[in-house]
């Protein structure tokens, strides 16, 4: 797991580097969750973690105020969350989340960005068991963190592994853990920098050089997307 978290990572990181492009996907982030749970953080735990991601982006105060506003208003936008899955250059198997107020925009797009890679979509619930859905959190790590005696602590929260690299650490739980999990690290006093559910592949691809990078062409496209909100595939 930590090897394909860790490449998509760096990747995604990578061409997100500019805020115009993952500002608005955060923005859509804390609608929906604002939108299903309602306005106020503290009473809803889905746009408590929004925000708290949008933080870790510095993302501005005010954009976070105004994304909830959007939400809630008299002119609030429809804003529907859908998923597609398909396969790629070399056989890579990617997952698409997204959120859009145009379904027809949005499959077109994606199944696009599919096609001209010469690849296409797969039925839906075709990929479901080729990927472990999973609870991530991610903190610093102090100096009065020891984590084999946090280990310990979490596990009765539903930890299943907990790792650390460059002074991060992930917490990772099977993702109907998540709220569990969260309340149980916020609980010893840890403060998150991130959380999110995530998608890991079953049987993880090795591919080349060479055709990672013709995949990573058509992976950049369905990202740059701004319906696109998360893609995760099979590389190992």
């Amino acid at each position: 797991m930590g090897r394909a978290f860790e490449y998509r990572r760096a990747a995604k990181e990578k061409r997100w580097d500019k805020m115009s492009k993952i500002f608005p996907k955060l923005a859509k982030a804390i609608q929906v969750a604002a939108r299903d749970g309602g306005s106020d953080p503290e009473m809803n735990a889905k746009l408590r973690t929004a925000i708290q991601n949008a933080k870790a982006e510095n993302m501005p105060k005010d954009n976070i105020d105004n994304a909830i506003k959007r939400a809630v208003g008299k002119d609030a936008e429809t804003l529907n969350e859908v998923s597609y899955e398909g396969k790629g250059p070399f056989g890579v198997l990617v997952f698409v989340e997204c959120t859009t107020d145009n379904t027809n925009r949005t499959v077109a797009n994606v199944k696009s960005y599919f096609s001209k890679a010469g690849g296409g979509f797969v039925p839906s619930g075709s990929l479901e068991f080729m990927f472990n859905r999973k609870a991530v959190f991610e903190f610093e790590k102090t100096e009065d963190i020891d984590l084999e005696e946090l280990e310990l602590q979490l596990i009765d929260g539903g930890l299943e592994e907990l790792e650390e690299n460059d002074g991060i650490v992930y917490a990772y739980a099977d993702y109907t853990n998540f709220g569990e999990l969260s309340k149980t690290i916020e609980d010893l006093g840890i403060e998150l920098r991130k959380s999110s559910l995530k998608r890991f592949p079953t049987n993880p691809v090795e591919f080349s050089e060479e055709q990672l990078e013709e995949i990573e062409k058509m992976l950049d496209k369905i990202e740059d997307d701004d319906d696109v909100q998360a893609v995760y595939t099979n590389i190992g």
